[in-house]
């Protein structure tokens, strides 16, 4: 396998990073409608600042998701670790909301698509383009 072919399975990875990218995303733009209404409610009292504080920590995290899965798509090796180690922390979320919240469906919806990326990463296809990042560039095996 070159060095220049990203598989398939890297690109799907690459495209459900970039789905879970978009979904935090539409969790920012929620966070400012909320932000913008006249009782914010929740618990506790929450300050206009603090949730647009939230909204921008969010923002910022989305957009390194969305950096990470548009690399895999393009076939970028450094894209890798930052997208397994989003899957990882998510896998943890979801336990948590399986477990300890009482919340199943919730933490059956971050799962799937976590155990589906770190899948598609670790299977042989994305291994064997992962282990090509390291090789020079003039050390072709012919």
């Amino acid at each position: 396998m070159s060095t220049e072919t990203v598989p398939r399975t890297v690109r799907v990875a690459g495209v459900l990073t970039t789905l879970q990218a978009v979904a935090a995303l539409v969790f920012v733009v929620a966070l400012l409608v909320r932000s913008a209404s006249n009782d914010l409610g929740g618990v506790g009292q929450l300050e206009r600042g603090e949730t647009w504080g939230e909204a921008g920590y969010y923002a910022l995290l989305a957009s390194g998701v969305l950096a990470a899965g548009i690399g895999l798509i393009k076939g970028k090796h450094w894209a890798r670790t930052p997208a397994l180690l989003l899957q990882l922390l998510l896998l943890g979320t979801a336990w948590y909301a399986t477990g300890p919240s009482g919340r199943p469906l919730i933490g059956l919806i971050i799962a799937v698509p976590a155990v589906a990326v770190l899948w598609f990463l670790f299977n042989r296809e994305g291994r064997e383009w992962s282990f090509h990042a390291s090789m020079a560039p003039d050390a072709r095996e012919d």
